[in-house]
């Protein structure tokens, strides 16, 4: 009963859903770098796609900035710890 119909929940709060985003590609990347199989790289890429699309989205409502600026330098800090972890693997 607790569920409102109209607008979903990601475009209700949208720095929540970027931030959750960010998180979940923060595992993603983290399961990777520990386990460099192919399919766990995938996953973090498309963990860290769907945190980008994310940003662009709540960039629009530009709400909360210091607290979405910080998820978004988490974000580019783990796309560059996969790149790492993915060169590491290709040598």
């Amino acid at each position: 009963m607790g569920k409102e119909f109209g607008q979903s929940w990601k475009k209700q709060h949208p720095g929540t859903f970027f931030g959750n985003s960010v998180e979940k590609a923060e595992r993603a990347v983290k399961q990777a770098m520990s386990h460099p199989e192919e399919m766990a790289i995938e996953h973090a890429f498309t963990a860290i796609e769907r945190a980008e699309n994310a940003f662009v989205n709540v960039e629009q409502y530009d709400n909360e900035l210091d607290t979405i600026q910080q998820h978004k330098s988490q974000l580019d800090l783990i796309k560059q710890q996969l790149n790492d972890a993915r060169m590491k693997k290709g040598e």
